[in-house]
């Protein structure tokens, strides 16, 4: 027989420590929902594992985590709340994701890494710095609307 656990959550306001929402399982909750809890869960784990506590800087501590496939199927919102729970714990991150979904953790990257296979055989991998993809994305854009505009 597997072990098994049962979490909670509780989102509270800051200002006066009321609860907003609270998440027992995943029953009768969105999407959205479920994934925050999932993020919570995920970023509770690794702060026990690691003796974490959020918004500490320990510059002798391993804080490194790779999150594959993310973000593809769930929302932005969801996404982003938590790669804001991981950059609280200061975690590096190496996140791999479609490129259709750069845009979500583009303000919590400072690097990315494209990789092309073409024909099925070699992968190619180029690296950037965000601010290098940022000027090569807008002069494609640029270079693209100049197209359309002919």
């Amino acid at each position: 027989m597997r072990n098994a656990f049962v979490f909670a959550a509780s989102e509270r306001w800051r200002e006066d420590n009321t609860e907003y929402e609270h998440y027992s399982d995943s029953g009768g909750k969105s999407g959205g929902q479920k994934e925050k809890l999932a993020y919570t869960i995920l970023a509770a784990s690794l702060a026990y594992q690691f003796g974490l506590e959020f918004g500490s800087q320990r510059s002798r501590t391993f804080r490194f985590v790779v999150i594959d496939e993310a973000f593809g199927r769930g929302s932005d919102e969801s996404a982003q709340y938590g790669l804001q729970l991981f950059q609280q714990l200061n975690l590096q991150l190496l996140v791999v994701t479609p490129l259709q979904k750069i845009h979500i953790i583009e303000p919590f990257v400072s690097s990315v890494g494209f990789v092309h296979n073409e024909d099925g055989r070699a992968s190619m991998l180029r690296n950037l710095t965000i601010e290098e993809y940022r000027a090569e994305k807008a002069a494609h854009q640029a270079m693209s609307a100049g197209n359309t505009s002919q």
